[in-house]
């Protein structure tokens, strides 16, 4: 959907002269931003969506979508970027999801065992629920979008990491004879 094709929506649920009166803007140029731009014909005009999207582009920062979402009420997670289905990696990945939920649980329990949450303790519990919604929401990405792919790379990774604090070989386990 376009950024003036969402206004247009927008103020179907809400009044352009309401809007132009709060913003201290023309009624006309509320309409504008509900056409789509055409610089030849001089119609539509950068509405704030589309100014929003550029300033993100260019300053490549997440805190400004991060910042609309606390404001709405919501958070923001980035989508992870998938290739290709690697369906043997999903037990993994819904174990790492219930040992998230498993450790925000084991946050809020401690915090909880004398009856009052301190500010530090909220942190922390803010800080696992983050953490398990950033893992939930990859995984949903994946089997939405059937690539399963990420989820095998930080499989790979994870083993790798494994292997080297354990100093094993990699390719070798302990009961394979050592060459």
């Amino acid at each position: 959907m376009q950024s003036h094709e969402l206004l247009r929506e927008v103020f179907q649920q809400c009044s352009p002269k309401q809007v132009a009166g709060q913003l201290g803007l023309s009624l006309s140029m509320i309409y504008k931003w509900a056409e789509p731009p055409d610089q030849s014909a001089g119609s539509g005009s950068a509405n704030p969506l589309d100014r929003i999207d550029a300033l993100l582009r260019c300053s490549n920062d997440r805190r400004l979508v991060q910042w609309i979402c606390q404001r709405a009420g919501g958070f923001f997670i980035l989508n992870p970027k998938t290739n290709k289905a690697h369906p043997s990696y999903l037990i993994p990945a819904t174990n790492e999801i219930v040992q998230e939920f498993a450790d925000l649980l084991s946050v809020i329990a401690t915090a909880a065992a004398d009856n009052q949450i301190t500010n530090a303790e909220s942190k922390q519990i803010r800080a696992r629920w983050e953490e398990l919604k950033s893992v939930t929401e990859g995984f949903v990405a994946c089997c939405e979008e059937g690539n399963f792919l990420p989820l095998k790379e930080k499989q790979a990774a994870s083993s790798a990491a494994a292997q080297a604090s354990s100093g094993a070989k990699p390719g070798l386990r302990e009961s394979d004879p050592k060459s």
